[in-house]
């Protein structure tokens, strides 16, 4: 049972996860662990069911999957009817007033839906994880002069679950560069995964970009592939200006990671979520909710 924190509410919800069966199968059995290292942690078993998802014979899984997990289909442009696939199902977009932007320049959001750890004052060589596994951020993102920029800083992980709306978004004006892609695997990046394999962030495939943000200095992107997850969509045009709130891409199918690092003395994470990430519980959040300050 996963339990994560609704600040709205101040209550603890148990998480609606989606196969998860499979999941602790595959992660918890000694034969399921040995078919996720043998193959389903492959970029062929996440390209194959990409493929099935995309395509017209996946449209028969969008209405079984909305009302299993009670998805409002009212805050998405497109009608339940119009949906092509289940990837089109997935990756939808939602109406302007769906996920509205804290727009004050000294409001940090969220970039998108998901559940939100927060990491202060980090050291780069022992990143949380989950308790009692760490990874390096020189290690996830292969470049040791970038990574040394934010020793001391704050990380802003949100876990997007299969449930969430599936875009993500920038949290100031500013100007992105290109995205760099780092090959890898296609573990899960549910609470169950990630207690099992060590590093699991600096082992699945991954992407990043330095946003030059106008409030917050530069911001490091990192989205993080995972199971079924064979594509991760850059739809910004890199080094050209953009508004807060913007979009800067999307997952096809499965769980997904985005993570962001802020330099030191940048600014202040809500109290609340600080506080939940300490006691090991995640903080349900949406888009564009102010989740901290400028400094």
């Amino acid at each position: 049972m996963i339990k994560i924190y609704n600040r709205k509410t101040k209550t603890y919800e148990e998480e609606q996860v989606a196969g998860l069966n499979y999941l602790k199968w595959c992660y918890e059995s000694p034969i399921g662990k040995s078919i996720t290292e043998l193959f389903i942690k492959r970029k062929l078993f996440s390209k194959v069911y990409g493929y099935y998802c995309d395509s017209p014979l996946s449209k028969g899984k969008v209405n079984e999957f909305i009302e299993e997990f009670n998805i409002d289909t009212n805050l998405s442009i497109k009608k339940q009817a119009e949906f092509t696939s289940f990837n089109d199902f997935f990756y939808r977009k939602l109406t302007d007033e769906a996920r509205p932007i804290d727009m004050d320049k000294n409001a940090l959001v969220s970039p998108g839906d998901g559940r939100l750890s927060v990491f202060e004052n980090i050291d780069l060589n022992n990143i949380v994880q989950v308790k009692g596994l760490t990874y390096s951020l020189k290690e996830l993102i292969s470049d040791d002069k970038v990574a040394n920029e934010y020793e001391g800083g704050t990380c802003i992980l949100l876990r997007l679950c299969p449930t969430d709306y599936h875009r993500f978004h920038f949290i100031d004006y500013g100007t992105c560069s290109e995205t760099k892609k780092i090959d890898g695997k296609y573990y899960s990046v549910n609470p169950i995964a990630l207690e099992k394999v060590p590093k699991l962030f600096c082992q699945n495939k991954r992407e990043w970009s330095l946003f030059k943000s106008e409030n917050f200095g530069d911001i490091l992107h990192i989205e993080v592939g995972a199971t079924c997850v064979g594509t991760i969509i850059q739809s910004y045009t890199p080094n050209k200006k953009v508004e807060k709130g913007a979009e800067k891409g999307y997952f096809k199918f499965g769980g997904s990671t985005t993570i962001l690092f802020l330099k030191k003395g940048v600014a202040k994470v809500h109290q609340d979520i600080v506080h939940q990430t300490s006691l090991g519980y995640e903080t349900k959040i949406t888009m564009g909710e102010t989740i901290g300050v400028k400094l």
